[in-house]
């Protein structure tokens, strides 16, 4: 089971600051029961009760006598993290949390935003630590607090840190963590085991290209499979980007960060299933043997590529890997992917892009989001666009000829390389912050994961 995070602890002491968690709707009624002093002191400071908020209420003499959160919905884990980032040093525990749903809101809300980044620089934050609440499932939260953790700091670290050697060595730590059995492909080998289109990509870069499979489970558990795009940088290729928007190319990995974080999170919290992960490792660098505009490729199920554009090369490299996963027939296949900049003008970069190819398995994993609080958006696999993707002198082109629709041509070209029996969800995600908000600091960050974790954990949570 994840360790507790150092934000937390597990018992209050004398100095422990108590903050009342208050619904708005009760406001009126508990702040009739001030002291006159508090009373005023809350008129003074502008805090009226109507907005979600915290605020601390001395004594007489000026020290911390207790605080108050006014929220509008107590079960929004980043109400719990607004708190907390207005608060000062200290050691805090919230009163009045009434469910389990909305103890695991706080303390992950909490653990969220309590991450930094600091494997190149010194943590400057105060230390804040929250009394774990008494009624929330502590493995739960410290399961997902690592495992969105993990997933930030692999986006976070630069390409120089984060090529394909690292982050297929990450894979393999995290494997070992779990007791996972795994193996790796590198080089030439994806050749001869036939991964001709994540080597395609990868043969540019001084780091070989390489992919990472590892098992979870028992065997005969049912079986989900999580594929993530690794590409630790992604240049365009010989279809180069320009600086702007070569600039968070390190980000491009985070797909195969998503992933990691997700199956650390099921394989902490020790769900029945036989769990496979597929994570494709390369770096779309430039080079004499770079792959070229209009080559064609050859792909793991035999369907032959025509490569429109260089710098669609997320799709080549999750199409091997995709194809080998179908290949022994889970229950359902997600995979995550930076893939497309259409679908951050679709939806914006802040709500992962959903497809999903079964409408029983894309209801049940929008009701998943709704209990997990973490909003996901569907975008259709709209059958009409297809033809976007005919090549005329290979099986497809992995662009469409259309400057429009983007993220849906994308998936449909994913779509190809996925049994039609096969239930598959792909996301196409930001997997990057541009800007803090509380529990969501600047950088690297896990889009959907709580979402299918959610789903996973209601569909195969072992009753033993």
């Amino acid at each position: 089971m994840a360790k507790l995070p150092k934000c937390f602890v597990a018992r209050p002491t004398k100095t422990t600051i108590s903050i009342n968690v208050v619904p708005q709707s009760e406001w009126k009624k508990w702040s009739q029961k001030l002291s006159k002093f508090s009373s005023n002191w809350l008129k003074s400071n502008g805090f009226s009760g109507k907005r979600p908020g915290v605020i601390l209420l001395p004594n007489r003499d000026g020290s911390i006598q207790k605080g108050v959160l006014v929220v509008s919905n107590a079960s929004d884990p980043w109400v719990y993290a607004a708190a907390r980032s207005k608060l000062p040093a200290g050691r805090f525990e919230f009163m009045g949390l009434k469910t389990k749903e909305e103890a695991n809101a706080a303390a992950l809300g909490w653990g969220l935003d309590s991450y930094e980044f600091t494997r190149y620089s010194k943590s400057t934050a105060k230390k804040r630590q929250l009394v774990m609440p008494e009624n929330a499932d502590t493995g739960e939260v410290a399961r997902l607090v690592e495992g969105i953790s993990l997933t930030r700091d692999l986006v976070n670290t630069p390409a120089q840190d984060m090529g394909p050697v690292a982050l297929g060595q990450a894979a393999i730590d995290l494997a070992e963590k779990h007791d996972a059995e795994w193996s790796i492909t590198v080089g030439s080998e994806l050749l001869e085991q036939n991964y001709p289109a994540v080597h395609a990509v990868g043969r540019a870069a001084e780091e070989e290209p390489r992919l990472v499979d590892f098992r979870w489970g028992r065997e005969d558990a049912p079986k989900v499979t999580l594929v993530g795009k690794g590409v630790t940088f992604d240049t365009g290729g010989l279809d180069m980007k320009s600086p702007a928007h070569m600039q968070f190319m390190k980000k491009d990995m985070g797909g195969a960060a998503n992933v990691l974080g997700l199956a650390h999170a099921v394989m902490d919290a020790g769900l029945d299933v036989r769990l496979r992960v597929l994570v494709p490792c390369v770096e779309n660098a430039v080079s004499g043997n770079a792959f070229h505009p209009l080559d064609v490729l050859q792909t793991r199920k035999g369907i032959t590529v025509e490569v429109g554009n260089t710098d669609a090369e997320g799709r080549l490299i999750l199409c091997d890997a995709l194809y080998e996963a179908q290949t022994e027939k889970p229950e359902l296949i997600v995979d995550f992917a930076t893939l497309t900049g259409a679908a951050r003008v679709a939806v914006g970069i802040e709500l992962p892009a959903m497809f999903c190819n079964k409408e029983e398995v894309a209801t049940e994993l929008l009701s998943a989001a709704g209990d997990a609080g973490e909003p996901i958006w569907r975008l259709p696999l709209f059958e009409e666009y297809r033809r976007h993707l005919n090549s005329r002198v290979a099986d497809i082109n992995n662009i469409s000829k259309s400057p429009y629709g983007g993220a849906i041509t994308a998936a449909l070209f994913l779509r190809e390389f996925v049994g039609k029996k096969t239930s598959w969800v792909h996301f196409d995600v930001m997997a990057f912050n541009m800007e803090s908000r509380p529990g969501r600091p600047y950088g690297g960050e896990a889009m959907g994961v709580r979402a299918v974790y959610q789903m996973l954990k209601s569909r195969y949570t072992s009753e033993a």
